[in-house]
């Protein structure tokens, strides 16, 4: 196992806002960091500007090495993969004859893989099998990360001294990643927000009022905690950053793009014309998310009237209509 005094160089595969946010995390902390920026044009700017058009006006950390061979940001000691989570895959092939065996790559992205159901971590294991996966995730806007303010995250690894490891190596005073074994737990907590966030963009969209858009909220993380269970998640992750810290970020803020997506939808805007071209992953992870809780008895009336929206199945309306009629019962029954 390695130990975290060899975790000084990080590479970021992924120069996004993300990815670039967490570039800077990562040389604030003291690691010397290489980004790698696959667009030209964009590596262009970035010499030319000091900043990355992917979050104008923030300038570029010192001690970011920006650089187009892969095999320069593979050859570090931690990868950081901020590739959206159906791109992670690609990302995570193309960088793999590049990592030294026993690297850990860890996963920023937060959705479930089409086709295949998978996790992140799991992609990560099949994609990259010579590499020790991890998981980052939790309630942080790239630009709040990129500005240096304060950001607590969680980040997962199945070794407890490798993820303690590497949440000493990326730490810093604004920026503190909190360190679990329970990987599954923070998966489902960052893939399930995305989806309740579009929800909640829905609610806010449709302007029917902010009782309503607690009420969401709340039931919402009650089916983020029925399928974290059943998928043996730890309360206390669920109810940690990465689940209900997500959720009251992402489902209350313009920033997210799941939620602003959510609220173009409740205007009455198309889904296309919604998405903005923009990347909003709940739109991606909504279908297999119902799946996966399906297959296990589940019961995720938001998750359920999102996807149907998204397939064309359901109107906003109606959709709001179907879960109000639902039947009255208990709390915390099931």
């Amino acid at each position: 196992m390695m130990v975290v005094g060899s975790f000084n160089t990080v590479g970021v595969i992924g120069a996004g806002a993300w990815g670039t946010a967490l570039a800077g995390a990562a040389a604030r902390a003291g690691r010397s960091v290489v980004l790698h920026v696959r667009s030209p044009t964009q590596r262009e700017a970035i010499a030319a500007t000091g900043e990355t058009p992917r979050l104008p006006g923030v300038p570029l950390a010192h001690g970011i090495a920006v650089t187009g061979d892969l095999a320069r940001a593979g050859n570090c000691d931690v990868v950081l993969l901020a590739a959206p989570a159906q791109a992670l895959r690609e990302a995570a092939a193309a960088v793999a004859e590049h990592l030294a065996p026993g690297t850990p790559v860890i996963a920023c992205a937060k959705g479930i893989e089409r086709g295949s159901r998978r996790f992140m971590t799991e992609v990560i294991a099949a994609a990259l099998p010579q590499a020790v996966p991890a998981i980052l995730s939790g309630p942080g806007f790239a630009g709040d990360v990129a500005r240096g303010l304060p950001t607590a995250v969680t980040l997962a690894a199945h070794d407890a001294q490798l993820a303690a490891a590497l949440v000493a190596a990326l730490g810093s005073a604004t920026f503190r990643p909190y360190h679990t074994t329970d990987v599954r737990g923070v998966e489902i907590g960052g893939a399930t927000k995305n989806v309740l966030a579009i929800a909640a963009g829905i609610v806010a969209g449709r302007r029917i009022g902010a009782s309503a858009l607690a009420a969401l909220t709340t039931r919402g993380f009650a089916e983020l905690t029925r399928f974290g269970r059943a998928q043996g998640a730890r309360p206390e992750t669920l109810a940690g950053l990465s689940g209900l810290g997500d959720v009251i970020l992402s489902c209350t803020s313009a920033q997210s793009r799941n939620f602003s997506f959510g609220v173009a939808l409740g205007e009455g805007r198309s889904i296309a014309s919604a998405a903005g071209g923009k990347l909003a992953e709940g739109m991606f992870t909504a279908a297999v998310l119902l799946d996966l809780a399906r297959a296990k008895g589940i019961d995720m009336p938001i998750t359920q009237a999102v996807a149907a929206i998204l397939a064309g199945d359901l109107s906003v309306d109606a959709a709001i209509e179907a879960l109000l009629a639902r039947p009255f019962r208990a709390e915390g029954e099931e």
